[in-house]
Order: structure tokens, then sequence, then C-alpha cells
């Protein structure tokens, strides 16, 4: 899955009622836009409740220091004095903080993906508001064997295509390997990177990724379907006037149903690809029109492993 980077739940910080949401799902939002404001008019009370308390507090330590000085109060009374005080100012700067927290803002530039809350809901500290992420970048982690990452570097290409439509192709690359192997699977994580994503391309969406990693110019390149196996050995039947001659093959690298023949043909040998299974060497056979007309000949093509 091409997953975004920066993905995060908003959270409530201040307990109050939502008086206005000002975003909806899908839109695009800055850096500090505000997304929604709860009602001040609590945090507004308990802010002059506080401030009156600390007023309060503040005189009677005032007070209190005279008294101490005239000794016509002991150091235990003075000393619950000044802790009153002290937790007076400790609830004022609280409650000052609280009206601030009634505004909700984005944490940073992206999309709003999810919203949970809605106008008159009544909300508490640690409720989840909203979900915003950055679609650019978008990442896909995967996890491969150990001797598949060998030769691996950060920066090599990959190649993403979209599953629900695999004509969507995206070029993408080698964002990190991590520097451990995990000792339970015995695979390391590799983050792929999406390069200029399109709009078609998006988060969540169920995708393949094909790795380069090296490349064969001038690959002689026969349809998949067209090799047979016996046992660990291949072999294909090719076209020799009327009858079918049975050939040996190695075969190299393999991709989008094209597989790489590193001995056992050439160029411009025609290959059977249909009905093969059941020839024997030396069998006739007849070319019919309209398979000379297809794509059967060996060709020489790029190759290179997904």
């Amino acid at each position: 899955n091409l997953v975004p980077e920066n993905d995060v739940k908003v959270l409530a910080e201040s307990e109050g009622k939502v008086a206005e949401v000002r975003v909806e799902e899908g839109d695009r939002v800055a850096k500090g836009e505000i997304l929604a404001q709860l009602d001040q008019g609590d945090a507004e009370i308990t802010l002059k409740k506080a401030q009156v308390k600390a007023s309060n507090t503040r005189l009677n330590f005032a007070r209190a220091g005279k008294v101490l000085a005239e000794n016509l109060m002991s150091r235990e009374q003075y000393e619950k004095i000044a802790t009153e005080n002290e937790v007076a100012r400790e609830e004022e700067a609280e409650a000052a903080w609280r009206p601030e927290k009634t505004t909700i803002g984005a944490p940073f530039s992206g999309h709003l993906t999810e919203r949970m809350i809605r106008a008159g809901q009544h909300i508490r500290p640690g409720d989840v508001l909203f979900s915003v992420a950055d679609f650019d970048p978008l990442i896909a982690r995967i996890y491969l064997p150990e001797k598949d990452v060998l030769g691996l570097t950060e920066g090599r290409g990959v190649r993403i295509t979209l599953k629900a439509n695999e004509t969507t192709q995206v070029k993408g690359r080698i964002r990190q390997i991590s520097p451990v192997v995990d000792p339970a699977t015995g695979t390391v994580k590799v983050t792929v990177e999406a390069v200029t994503p399109p709009p078609e391309l998006r988060p969540g969406a169920f995708v393949s990724l094909a790795i380069v990693r090296e490349t064969h110019p001038k690959a002689l390149l026969v349809p998949r379907e067209a090799i047979l196996w016996e046992m660990q050995d291949s072999y294909l039947f090719i076209v020799d006037g009327a009858v079918a001659r049975r050939r040996p093959v190695s075969l190299g690298l393999e991709e989008e149903g094209q597989v790489e023949v590193v001995r056992g043909l050439v160029a411009g040998d025609q290959v059977i690809v249909a009905g093969q299974g059941g020839l024997k060497d030396g069998a006739s056979v007849k070319v019919l029109p309209s398979a000379q007309a297809s794509d059967s000949r060996v060709s020489r093509k790029p190759q290179a492993r997904g």
C-alpha cells in the first residue's frame, strides 16, 4: 500500500463544546489553519475565577510576610499561605492557557482525510477530532529477504504500478534501506518513495513494485508461454520447415511475460507458442496464415528484471 509519510490524528487538548467546524473531508489545509473552534465561554469564566483567586492569595502572601517579620505568625502558617499562593499562580497560568486550546489548528499543510466531530458536540482532552495527511511524499514499506537486498542502493529506480489500473505506472526510488535484519522474519525493510505521483494515485492504493536489479541490452526474448519444463531443464519448439524441433534453452531475466533466452536460439527463429505441450521432436506441423501474422518470432529488445 502507498501511504502518506506524514499522517496524524489531531486530538483535543481542552474540554468544551464545538462551536464551529470550518473544514470538510478532502479539503486542502495550510499549517496553522483553523479547523474548528470550541466555545470559549467556559474557558473565559474559568480564567476569571483563577485570576480572582490568584489576586487574593497574592495579597494574603504579602501580608503574611509582614506578619512573619514581626514574629506574629508561625513559620508553619507562613509556609501554608506561601503554598496556597503558588498553587493559585499555577491555576491562573493553566486557565490562561485554556482559551488558546479552544482553537484547533492544522499541524502541517496537507489534506483533511477524516472529520470525527460536528458542531454542538462536547469533547474532552484526548478525543480524536481530525486526521490530516500530507500526500507528498507517498511511500511504500516493503520487506525483502536479506539476500534480495544485497546490491540494492538508495536512489535506485522503482516502477510503481497501480493494481486498480495497471496502465497507470509511476516512477519511484528506493529512499531508505534498513541497516538491520529482522531476526524473526529474516527480512529487511525497504522504503520506496513515489516520484511526482499523479492525482489518481491515492493514499492507501494497492500497488505492485518492480525494482530494477540489472539490465541486459539487446536481450533475446520469447513469450513465457512458449517455455516448457522437464525436471530442471527448459526447452521449447521451433518451426523448422514443416516439422517441429525441440530446442533446449538456457534462460535469463524475465519481465512482463517475456523471458530472456541466453543459449539455444537465434534472432528470427519461429517459436511455437500454442499447442506445443503435445508435440514431439520431428512432428509435422503446418503454420496457418493467421499464426504467421502473429508476433511469434524471437526478437531482441532491452530487457530488465523487476
